[in-house]
Protein backbone atom coordinates (compact mmCIF):
# COMPACT_ATOMS: atom_id res chain seq x y z
CA UNK A 1 0.00 0.00 0.00
CA UNK A 2 3.25 2.42 -0.28
CA UNK A 3 2.67 3.38 -3.67
CA UNK A 4 -1.27 4.61 -3.22
CA UNK A 5 -0.42 6.26 0.04
CA UNK A 6 2.58 8.28 -1.64
CA UNK A 7 0.54 9.26 -4.75
CA UNK A 8 -2.05 10.93 -2.80
CA UNK A 9 0.27 12.20 -0.32
CA UNK A 10 2.01 14.18 -3.25
CA UNK A 11 -1.50 14.90 -5.60
CA UNK A 12 -3.55 15.72 -2.49
CA UNK A 13 -3.52 17.52 1.01
CA UNK A 14 -5.70 14.69 2.08
CA UNK A 15 -3.97 13.41 5.94
CA UNK A 16 -3.21 10.46 5.49
CA UNK A 17 -0.51 8.39 7.96
CA UNK A 18 3.11 8.54 7.31
CA UNK A 19 5.46 6.13 4.98
CA UNK A 20 9.13 5.17 5.23
CA UNK A 21 10.23 5.87 1.69
CA UNK A 22 13.01 6.36 -0.53
CA UNK A 23 13.66 8.05 -4.12
CA UNK A 24 12.78 4.88 -5.86
CA UNK A 25 9.11 4.84 -3.91
CA UNK A 26 8.49 8.22 -4.14
CA UNK A 27 9.16 7.64 -8.40
CA UNK A 28 7.41 4.75 -8.97
CA UNK A 29 4.42 6.08 -6.98
CA UNK A 30 3.52 7.87 -9.87
CA UNK A 31 2.29 4.43 -11.28
CA UNK A 32 -0.43 4.87 -8.65
CA UNK A 33 -1.65 8.56 -9.46
CA UNK A 34 -4.75 7.40 -11.79
CA UNK A 35 -6.06 5.66 -8.31
CA UNK A 36 -5.50 9.08 -6.88
CA UNK A 37 -7.87 10.27 -9.52
CA UNK A 38 -10.46 8.25 -8.37
CA UNK A 39 -10.00 9.46 -5.03
CA UNK A 40 -10.20 13.00 -5.92
CA UNK A 41 -13.59 12.63 -8.26
CA UNK A 42 -15.17 10.99 -5.78
CA UNK A 43 -14.84 13.67 -3.31
CA UNK A 44 -15.86 15.71 -6.23
CA UNK A 45 -18.66 13.81 -6.85
CA UNK A 46 -19.48 13.91 -3.71
CA UNK A 47 -19.59 17.57 -3.07
CA UNK A 48 -21.19 18.48 -6.13
CA UNK A 49 -24.05 16.08 -5.11
CA UNK A 50 -24.59 17.50 -1.81
CA UNK A 51 -24.80 21.12 -3.30
CA UNK A 52 -26.76 20.29 -5.53
CA UNK A 53 -29.84 19.60 -2.42
CA UNK A 54 -29.51 23.49 -2.45
CA UNK A 55 -29.45 24.27 -6.41
CA UNK A 56 -26.95 23.66 -9.52
CA UNK A 57 -24.79 26.64 -8.91
CA UNK A 58 -23.85 25.92 -5.66
CA UNK A 59 -23.06 22.48 -6.46
CA UNK A 60 -20.74 23.39 -8.83
CA UNK A 61 -19.05 25.83 -6.05
CA UNK A 62 -19.10 22.60 -4.06
CA UNK A 63 -17.17 20.53 -6.30
CA UNK A 64 -14.87 23.73 -7.52
CA UNK A 65 -13.80 24.63 -3.91
CA UNK A 66 -13.16 21.01 -3.09
CA UNK A 67 -11.23 20.60 -6.44
CA UNK A 68 -8.62 23.18 -5.08
CA UNK A 69 -8.97 22.24 -1.72
CA UNK A 70 -7.98 18.66 -2.08
CA UNK A 71 -5.53 19.05 -4.79
CA UNK A 72 -3.85 22.32 -3.31
CA UNK A 73 -4.06 23.57 -6.14
CA UNK A 74 -0.96 21.93 -7.40
CA UNK A 75 -1.89 21.77 -10.76
CA UNK A 76 -2.70 25.08 -10.83
CA UNK A 77 0.12 26.41 -9.94
CA UNK A 78 1.84 24.77 -12.84
CA UNK A 79 -0.77 25.98 -15.18
CA UNK A 80 0.58 29.84 -14.08
CA UNK A 81 4.20 29.04 -14.41
CA UNK A 82 3.55 27.79 -17.65
CA UNK A 83 1.62 30.81 -19.00
CA UNK A 84 3.71 32.91 -17.83
CA UNK A 85 6.20 30.95 -19.62
CA UNK A 86 4.15 31.23 -22.84
CA UNK A 87 4.15 34.92 -22.79
CA UNK A 88 7.31 34.65 -23.30
CA UNK A 89 7.80 32.80 -26.29
CA UNK A 90 8.26 35.76 -28.79
CA UNK A 91 11.89 36.28 -27.41
CA UNK A 92 12.97 33.18 -27.72
CA UNK A 93 12.99 29.64 -26.18
CA UNK A 94 15.96 30.41 -23.52
CA UNK A 95 13.51 33.17 -22.39
CA UNK A 96 10.68 31.03 -21.75
CA UNK A 97 12.49 28.43 -20.01
CA UNK A 98 14.16 31.41 -17.58
CA UNK A 99 10.60 32.59 -17.04
CA UNK A 100 9.25 29.00 -16.30
CA UNK A 101 12.08 28.61 -13.87
CA UNK A 102 11.10 31.68 -12.41
CA UNK A 103 8.63 30.74 -8.93
CA UNK A 104 7.19 34.28 -9.20
CA UNK A 105 3.46 34.59 -10.87
CA UNK A 106 2.94 37.17 -13.46
CA UNK A 107 0.09 38.73 -15.66
CA UNK A 108 -0.33 35.97 -17.84
CA UNK A 109 0.05 33.21 -15.02
CA UNK A 110 -2.60 34.98 -12.76
CA UNK A 111 -5.00 35.50 -16.06
CA UNK A 112 -4.66 32.07 -16.84
CA UNK A 113 -5.61 30.26 -13.41
CA UNK A 114 -8.41 33.15 -13.09
CA UNK A 115 -10.32 31.49 -16.56
CA UNK A 116 -9.38 28.25 -15.48
CA UNK A 117 -11.66 28.14 -12.63
CA UNK A 118 -14.69 30.20 -14.44
CA UNK A 119 -14.01 27.38 -16.98
CA UNK A 120 -14.19 24.81 -14.63
CA UNK A 121 -17.44 26.41 -12.44
CA UNK A 122 -19.45 26.86 -15.60
CA UNK A 123 -19.07 23.69 -17.01
CA UNK A 124 -19.20 21.93 -13.53
CA UNK A 125 -22.80 24.29 -13.42
CA UNK A 126 -23.58 22.51 -16.79
CA UNK A 127 -22.94 18.87 -15.43
CA UNK A 128 -24.88 19.27 -11.67
CA UNK A 129 -28.36 20.95 -14.08
CA UNK A 130 -27.57 18.14 -16.04
CA UNK A 131 -28.18 15.56 -13.39
CA UNK A 132 -24.67 14.07 -13.94
CA UNK A 133 -22.45 14.75 -10.90
CA UNK A 134 -20.84 11.22 -10.66
CA UNK A 135 -19.36 11.68 -13.79
CA UNK A 136 -16.73 13.88 -12.06
CA UNK A 137 -15.09 10.15 -10.45
CA UNK A 138 -13.85 9.66 -13.51
CA UNK A 139 -12.39 13.03 -15.12
CA UNK A 140 -9.34 13.11 -12.68
CA UNK A 141 -9.08 9.70 -12.81
CA UNK A 142 -8.72 9.64 -16.69
CA UNK A 143 -6.91 12.92 -16.53
CA UNK A 144 -4.08 11.40 -13.98
CA UNK A 145 -3.19 8.76 -16.67
CA UNK A 146 -1.51 11.95 -18.94
CA UNK A 147 1.39 12.19 -16.91
CA UNK A 148 2.47 8.69 -17.47
CA UNK A 149 2.59 8.64 -21.06
CA UNK A 150 3.86 12.36 -21.16
CA UNK A 151 6.26 10.71 -18.97
CA UNK A 152 7.49 7.67 -21.18
CA UNK A 153 6.66 10.05 -24.45
CA UNK A 154 8.68 13.12 -24.01
CA UNK A 155 12.14 13.69 -22.87
CA UNK A 156 12.77 15.26 -19.51
CA UNK A 157 12.98 19.41 -19.75
CA UNK A 158 15.46 19.27 -17.44
CA UNK A 159 16.21 17.43 -13.55
CA UNK A 160 14.07 17.35 -11.28
CA UNK A 161 10.33 15.95 -11.25
CA UNK A 162 9.33 14.72 -14.49
CA UNK A 163 12.98 12.93 -14.92
CA UNK A 164 12.57 11.26 -11.80
CA UNK A 165 9.54 9.86 -12.52
CA UNK A 166 11.26 8.62 -15.74
CA UNK A 167 13.02 5.63 -14.80
CA UNK A 168 10.35 4.52 -12.80
CA UNK A 169 6.89 4.44 -14.69
CA UNK A 170 6.55 1.82 -17.69
CA UNK A 171 4.19 1.47 -20.75
CA UNK A 172 2.54 -1.45 -19.09
CA UNK A 173 1.74 1.02 -16.22
CA UNK A 174 -0.48 2.76 -18.74
CA UNK A 175 -1.76 -0.19 -20.90
CA UNK A 176 -2.96 -1.48 -17.10
CA UNK A 177 -4.92 2.36 -16.60
CA UNK A 178 -6.01 2.39 -19.99
CA UNK A 179 -8.20 -0.59 -19.80
CA UNK A 180 -10.54 0.00 -16.76
CA UNK A 181 -10.85 3.81 -18.65
CA UNK A 182 -11.70 2.28 -21.69
CA UNK A 183 -14.10 -0.14 -20.20
CA UNK A 184 -15.84 2.82 -18.72
CA UNK A 185 -16.27 4.91 -21.73
CA UNK A 186 -18.78 2.19 -22.81
CA UNK A 187 -21.12 3.61 -20.41
CA UNK A 188 -19.64 7.07 -20.69
CA UNK A 189 -18.30 7.62 -24.63
CA UNK A 190 -17.08 10.99 -23.67
CA UNK A 191 -14.02 9.39 -22.32
CA UNK A 192 -13.06 8.56 -25.55
CA UNK A 193 -11.83 12.05 -26.20
CA UNK A 194 -9.48 11.75 -23.24
CA UNK A 195 -6.55 9.89 -25.76
CA UNK A 196 -6.79 12.77 -28.23
CA UNK A 197 -6.86 15.52 -25.18
CA UNK A 198 -3.41 13.63 -23.65
CA UNK A 199 -2.05 13.51 -27.48
CA UNK A 200 -2.80 17.24 -28.16
CA UNK A 201 -1.41 18.61 -25.14
CA UNK A 202 2.57 16.11 -25.87
CA UNK A 203 2.69 17.81 -29.17
CA UNK A 204 2.26 21.48 -28.15
CA UNK A 205 4.58 20.61 -25.11
CA UNK A 206 7.09 19.26 -27.42
CA UNK A 207 6.64 21.48 -30.51
CA UNK A 208 7.25 24.22 -27.36
CA UNK A 209 9.48 23.35 -24.38
CA UNK A 210 10.91 20.55 -26.95
CA UNK A 211 10.13 18.15 -22.80
CA UNK A 212 8.07 17.47 -20.33
CA UNK A 213 8.71 19.12 -16.67
CA UNK A 214 6.45 19.23 -13.49
CA UNK A 215 4.95 21.91 -14.75
CA UNK A 216 3.69 20.57 -18.04
CA UNK A 217 2.53 18.08 -16.36
CA UNK A 218 -0.03 20.09 -13.94
CA UNK A 219 -0.77 22.66 -16.44
CA UNK A 220 -1.58 19.66 -18.43
CA UNK A 221 -3.64 17.74 -16.22
CA UNK A 222 -5.61 20.76 -15.80
CA UNK A 223 -6.10 20.96 -19.70
CA UNK A 224 -7.20 17.66 -19.86
CA UNK A 225 -9.43 17.69 -16.81
CA UNK A 226 -11.38 21.30 -18.40
CA UNK A 227 -11.70 19.50 -22.15
CA UNK A 228 -13.07 16.26 -20.31
CA UNK A 229 -16.09 18.47 -18.88
CA UNK A 230 -16.68 20.25 -22.16
CA UNK A 231 -16.72 16.82 -23.66
CA UNK A 232 -18.92 15.45 -20.87
CA UNK A 233 -21.08 17.96 -20.59
CA UNK A 234 -21.95 17.76 -24.14
CA UNK A 235 -23.06 13.84 -23.85
CA UNK A 236 -25.02 14.76 -21.02
CA UNK A 237 -26.37 18.67 -21.33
Amino acid sequence: MKGPILALQFLTRLPLPRVEADAGDFAASMRWFPAAGIVIGAILAAAAWGGARIDAWTGALAALAAWVLVTGALHLDGLADLADAHGAIHKGRERLLAVLADPHVGSFGVVAVVVQLIAKLVLLHGLVAAGAPAVLILIPFAARISPLAWTLWLPPLHEGLASRFRAAVRWRDVILWSLPCAAAAWFAPALLVAPVLIAAWGLKVRRTLGGISGDAHGAGIEMVETGLLATFLLQFG
